[in-house]
């Protein structure tokens, strides 16, 4: 009789794999509630810290999620969102009264931030190849985490704005492109 253990192992494997990506995007939307709170508590650094190891586990979510398998990547696009939403908003909070430039950059990095995922999503629910890359996630969730804990947060936000607008020029772009071609 023919065994078929390494068929079973590959198949324990890929599904092994599969739990990988849903389990860093749990842990990185646990870090986000942590820095979340603790930006709104007054302790920009220690938001940074939980802010940083959230985007390690982003990063590493994107790099291993499986391409073919659209819940993984349906989870780890919301808790991307979730970690612009929570951070920035609470940054904005926390910087409205001494430091607007800060608040004004942390919404306008957020509207950006979200401006391109709808580009990417829209392009992709018409049948256009528009991905994000991990580098792009790891710019961008990096960027605020060194910005909080450095101090660096009024111009590292209108950095993380501009990125993130010339992140959805160039998806729109991608799109305009495979229309034409």
């Amino acid at each position: 009789m023919i065994r078929s253990a390494p068929v079973v192992e590959d198949a324990v494997t890929r599904t092994r794999w599969r739990a990988v990506a849903p389990a860093l995007c749990v842990g990185a939307a646990v870090a986000i509630g942590f820095a979340t709170w603790a930006i709104l508590d007054g302790r920009p650094e220690t938001g940074g810290a939980w802010a940083l190891g959230a985007a390690a586990l982003l990063v590493a979510a994107g790099l291993v999620v499986p391409k073919d398998d659209p819940m993984p990547r349906m989870l780890l696009s919301f808790v991307d969102r979730v970690f612009d939403g929570a951070i920035l908003a609470s940054i904005a909070w926390v910087t409205r009264a001494e430091d607007p430039a800060a608040a004004a950059g942390a919404l306008l990095a957020l509207a950006a931030g979200f401006l391109a995922a709808y580009v990417r999503a829209r392009g992709a629910a018409l049948g256009y190849l528009v991905e994000e890359s991990a580098g792009t996630r790891a710019i961008r969730t990096g960027l605020i985490s060194v910005a909080l804990l450095a101090g660096w947060t009024a111009w590292a936000l209108f950095l993380v704005a501009i990125w993130m607008l010339l992140v959805a020029l160039v998806r729109a772009s991608q799109v305009a492109k495979e229309e034409r071609g």
